[in-house]
């Protein structure tokens, strides 16, 4: 840390204006752009020694105007670097081509922006956040004794997210053995399992993917195993299935971001896990690289230790920082997301109920 303190005080030496800008997307697909990732990033700015002054952090607000309208003033106050978690494809796409009119280095921060030849990519491994829901998603099919499941799956926003189609890619290999983004229904596997049917939210958004479910359910009143892309799906179909009468570890559910509701639903026996993304460590790693270019250098293999690949078209690759996800169950909620604070017990704990918590030792 101390030599990327001295890097980064290096970098912006003398620097009177805006080095990197940061744009994030929304306050409303999931609450880790505002309550985790923000802060994250202004923590690890001050550690690499940034002045306030030197960098600028903002959140769109679910708007592509307003997003290309802060890549561009960021640009404008002098930012060599751009640190962007797109809302969409064609944003992203705007912002890299803006980015590569002005000389300016493109970080892609969470979700992928294939376009520039002078973009970079800092998430965790998608295909690996599928896969991990996959595995648990069997894992709590077995466990909770689903006998012939009978599957609906609801796909984030594949419309806008190019990492969403990487995490359907993950769980779909491994539940149905087949690495695409979408399944037909009727597919079947090994273990007896069967797809009613899938769908996705469009724009990641929760109350469209809720009356998607309730929809496919009030038709398939046979489901009685879905598969989320994340929390804030899985929050909406666990309403929709608690109106309906339904009870703990009966029909599975699954999720990603590690939100406290998601680990309280953990508790309550209507999730069966979330994959945990440490944020901390995607915003170090953020920085650490928005440093190390800004210095004019060469990030290290250890840093830049993967590829990103276009979904859309296999011939587009970009390098990029891959970080490692963990799927949380009750057994390691309190070693994971409790112990590095990313949710804290009281407030999974003021969801969930005392006697859960302490069931599963989380204090």
């Amino acid at each position: 840390m101390d030599q990327l303190k001295a890097l980064g005080q290096a970098a912006t030496k003398g620097a009177s204006t805006v080095q990197v800008g940061v744009v994030l997307p929304d306050t409303t697909s999931s609450v880790r752009w505002v309550d985790f990732d923000a802060p994250y990033l202004k923590e690890a700015f001050t550690d690499a020694g940034y002045t306030p002054g030197e960098y600028r952090i903002q959140n769109a607000q679910g708007s592509d105007a307003t997003q290309l309208s802060d890549a561009t003033a960021d640009i404008n106050l002098g930012a060599k670097i751009l640190i962007v978690c797109p809302l969409d494809g064609p944003t992203g796409v705007a912002i890299a081509k803006l980015a590569e009119q002005k000389g300016v280095t493109l970080i892609a921060y969470d979700r992928a922006i294939f376009q520039g030849s002078n973009t970079y990519y800092v998430s965790f491994d998608g295909v690996l956040v599928g896969t991990l829901i996959g595995q648990g998603f069997q894992t709590c099919v077995q466990s909770w004794g689903i006998k012939s499941p009978k599957v609906f799956v609801l796909n984030g926003g594949e419309d806008t997210d190019p990492n969403a189609i990487a995490f359907a890619s993950g769980y779909n290999k491994v539940v149905w053995g087949q690495a695409a983004k979408s399944v037909n229904a009727g597919a079947t596997n090994s273990a007896g399992y069967s797809l009613v049917g899938e769908n996705f939210a469009p724009g990641w958004d929760n109350t469209k993917g809720g009356t998607i479910f309730q929809q496919e359910f009030t038709a398939h009143p046979t489901i009685n195993a879905t598969i989320e892309a994340n929390d804030g799906l899985a929050n909406a179909v666990i309403t929709d299935l608690k109106t309906d009468g339904v009870k703990p570890k009966t029909i599975p559910t699954t999720g990603q971001d590690a939100t406290s509701q998601g680990m309280a639903w953990i508790l309550e026996g209507y999730q069966c896990g979330s994959v945990y993304k440490a944020v901390y460590k995607e915003a170090q790693d953020a920085v650490t690289m928005a440093t190390i270019l800004l210095a004019g250098k060469t990030p290290p293999a250890a840093l830049l230790n993967g590829k990103a690949v276009d979904s859309a078209d296999p011939s587009i690759v970009e390098p990029a920082s891959l970080l490692t996800p963990v799927w949380v169950t009750a057994t390691n909620m309190e070693s994971t997301v409790v112990k590095d604070g990313f949710d804290s017990a009281s407030s999974i704990c003021s969801i969930a109920g005392a006697s859960a918590c302490s069931k599963a030792g989380i204090s």
